[in-house]
């Protein structure tokens, strides 16, 4: 690089802003040798064949480096574009619930092995995992074992596995060229509702413009709102792992919903 910038750390990793001998400017993360790099840029490739992303630049086992995304400010127009664009991503074929790489949300790996149906994906490879980790009162694990024991009903219609990003909340939407861009991914083949809770979670710009767009590409199922909670139940045990009980409420009003279905 001719030159480089800290932008700081993000669990644990450098965040750096650098200048090609090219001229190129880009984006850049090192630390420890970790499979997290060859993962998230598998992610972005993957991606990125549907729907606006970085480029991989480089990626080696303690580095990535991305094309730099120039942001803006979001704007309605540009969410629609990015529901639309999000629709197009959900449409795009995947094998299996699962990928053939390594995943991570964070630091922390998560199984990308396939499983014969969402439900079963999303029980044995998403909560239960994250359940074991988070330290939770017995009561709250009998409660979230329970919600488990009911995904095959509360699921909704059977989907074919959809290419998503997996950790869609309002921080990995970048706004540049008048839509989104992804970035950070936990991409896998999973259900497209998943995308569509975690926009909902923290909040984005113009979300409803976003779902507007989305519904009109790609109609979701029937009460798919309803089952927003079901699909935050993931997110909130990850955020649990990493962050403490302060997450608790949230997870416990998201599972106590789920049992409602």
């Amino acid at each position: 690089m001719r030159s480089t910038e800290e932008l700081g750390a993000s669990h644990g990793r450098r965040l750096l802003r650098g200048v090609l001998d090219d001229g190129r400017e880009v984006f850049a993360k090192t630390g420890d040798a970790s499979e997290v790099f060859a993962s998230e840029a598998a992610g972005l490739r993957w991606l990125g064949e549907a729907i606006e992303v970085p480029e991989v630049v480089e990626v080696g086992p303690d580095r990535l480096v991305l094309s730099w995304v120039r942001e803006e400010a979001p704007s309605a127009a540009a969410a629609e574009r990015f529901g639309r664009s999000l629709a197009r991503l959900h449409r795009s074929e995947a094998a299996d619930f699962g990928a053939p790489w390594p995943g991570f949300i964070a630091e922390l790996p998560m199984d990308n092995s396939p499983a014969p149906d969402w439900p079963a994906f999303y029980a044995i490879r998403r909560v239960l995992p994250f359940l074991r980790q988070a330290r939770l009162p017995a009561a709250d694990v009998a409660l979230i074992e329970r919600a488990v024991e009911r995904f095959a009903e509360v699921a909704g219609p059977a989907e074919p596995p959809a290419r998503i990003h997996g950790d869609l909340w309002n921080g990995n939407v970048l706004w540049s060229g008048g839509s989104g861009v992804l970035i950070d991914p936990a991409a896998h083949g999973g259900h497209r509702e998943t995308d569509l809770a975690m926009l909902a979670l923290f909040g984005l710009p113009y979300l409803d413009r976003v779902l507007g767009a989305y519904r009109e590409e790609f109609p979701p199922a029937e009460g798919w709102r309803g089952r927003v909670p079901l699909h935050q139940l993931h997110p909130l045990l990850v955020h649990v792992v990493l962050f403490g009980g302060s997450y608790r409420d949230g997870l416990m009003n998201a599972v106590r919903a789920v049992l409602a279905l």
